[in-house]
């Protein structure tokens, strides 16, 4: 299978945090999306892993995406290493997209940063010849995606473009409702965390009103860029 766009998230539920808006408004627009997560989320303070399972595929039925993996690389310990960038390259060769998203190169967490690196470092390995993947008994042919982009986790950056996701941003904020075990749920008898917080999700909307703001839309989701971006002309942008 092949598609236009693979989101890489360290943990089930980072992509939807982040540019889930994004995402549906890829799918809504005709765009084959796939999301990868690369851990199960077990040493989460709340729910379980086969708890994040359930709530991962009921986030990504609402975004339209057309697959989710779990690379079921260990929680807390991703580590950047060969074994973990192979299996990205594989994927990557696998599903061939066009552009590939994931974690800003600074973080909070440790496990965004190493998802970063081992993306990064996939996203070149995997268009060389010479390093030999196989899957299913098949020598992958080799591929690099043509743009990456960061996505905005804890820590704020500069935005190199804003994406509009004012006209499908009911379903960022009904797929982080799937997430019942991590967000906030005044039912929920387990440990209180930073995300379940009644503010995290406030805090959420609230950044993307205020990137929204910046390009005078309603809601905008911020994402980084290290080489130049080209436009065919001013008049498709945003003003």
């Amino acid at each position: 299978m092949k598609v236009d766009v693979l989101a890489f998230g360290a943990h089930p539920d980072d992509v939807e945090i982040t540019c889930a808006g994004t995402v549906a408004k890829l799918a809504r627009n005709g765009k084959s999306v796939g999301i990868i997560d690369l851990t199960q989320g077990e040493l989460g303070t709340r729910g379980t892993k086969s708890i994040r399972k359930k709530e991962a595929e009921e986030a990504g039925k609402i975004l339209g995406i057309a697959f989710r993996e779990n690379l079921k690389i260990p929680d807390g310990n991703i580590e950047v290493n060969r074994r973990n960038v192979t299996r990205i390259i594989e994927t990557l060769r696998a599903y061939r997209p066009e552009v590939i998203l994931f974690p800003h190169s600074l973080e909070r967490h440790p496990d965004h940063e190493h998802a970063f690196q081992l993306c990064k470092e996939a996203w070149f390995y995997a268009g060389l010849e010479k390093i030999s993947t196989t899957v299913n008994g098949r020598r992958q042919e080799p591929f690099r995606p043509k743009k990456y982009f960061h996505f905005m986790q804890k820590y704020e950056f500069t935005p190199s473009f804003i994406v509009d996701v004012s006209n499908v941003y009911e379903l960022k904020t009904k797929c982080l409702h799937a997430y019942e075990s991590q967000f906030h749920n005044p039912r929920s008898k387990e440990r209180e965390t930073l995300l379940s917080s009644k503010l995290f999700l406030e805090y959420i909307r609230a950044r993307d009103l205020h990137y929204g703001g910046l390009i005078n839309v309603e809601f905008g989701e911020p994402f980084f860029s290290i080489e130049p971006i080209g436009v065919d002309s001013f008049f498709g942008l945003k003003m």
